[in-house]
């Protein structure tokens, strides 16, 4: 809890909505109250990095400044190996601007099209950047991967962006097949996000924050 009693709240750097959501459930245990940069404005930061943690650090510092708050960024993308890396940093613009989980999803079929199951090797890759402030020198960084391979077709209907295609190392189904509980537990942002925990207590945001 902070110093006026009420929930800890962090912004976060995204207009998505599945994202918003499942960070709201992996942050709801440690009583921290997320918020869309949404609420502070329509207006997007230019994702000019070359990679993830960039992207993540370049978000997360116009989230801080634009709500006044402690800020938390994710720039995570699938990275299929056959394709050297895309669609990447690209991914949720693959298809064009603006982007859509439809055209993204069929672009990357048509890519793999005849390209056999043993060479659909792929991960998700996420990044956190976590501020205290927009001009914070020393921000907190987490990363995950999730292994898996690239299917045929889509399949389920949870979850979004590339989940559908998505077929997690061990598991028969998609990442869109499962639970938010089961995603939570084992995918990139889950996996980031259980590095950053740790490095949370008594973090600078929230020993100065006066929200």
């Amino acid at each position: 809890m902070n110093k006026s009693g009420s929930n800890r709240r962090l912004v976060l750097a995204s207009r998505n909505a599945g994202k918003l959501a499942d960070f709201s459930l992996l942050f709801m245990p440690l009583n921290i109250e997320l918020v869309s940069v949404t609420e502070f404005t329509d207006v997007d930061v230019e994702e000019t990095g070359a990679t993830f943690i960039e992207n993540a650090l370049l978000k997360a510092r116009h989230a801080a400044a634009v709500s006044g708050l402690p800020a938390l960024a994710d720039d995570s993308g699938l990275v299929v190996d056959y394709l050297g890396g895309e669609p990447g940093i690209f991914s949720a613009r693959y298809a064009g601007e603006p982007g859509s989980d439809q055209g993204n999803n069929q672009k990357l079929l048509g890519k793999l099209s005849g390209v056999n199951s043993a060479d659909r090797s792929a991960h998700f890759h996420c990044s956190l950047a976590l501020l205290a402030s927009a001009e914070d020198p020393a921000p907190l960084i987490a990363e995950g991967r999730w292994r898996g391979r690239i299917a045929e077709q889509l399949a389920g209907s949870s979850g979004f962006g590339y989940d559908p295609l998505f077929l997690p190392e061990g598991l028969s189904g998609s990442a869109a097949e499962l639970s938010s509980a089961q995603k939570n537990s084992l995918s990139h942002r889950g996996q980031a996000l259980h590095q950053l925990v740790p490095a949370m207590a008594g973090w600078v945001g929230f020993d100065f924050y006066r929200g």
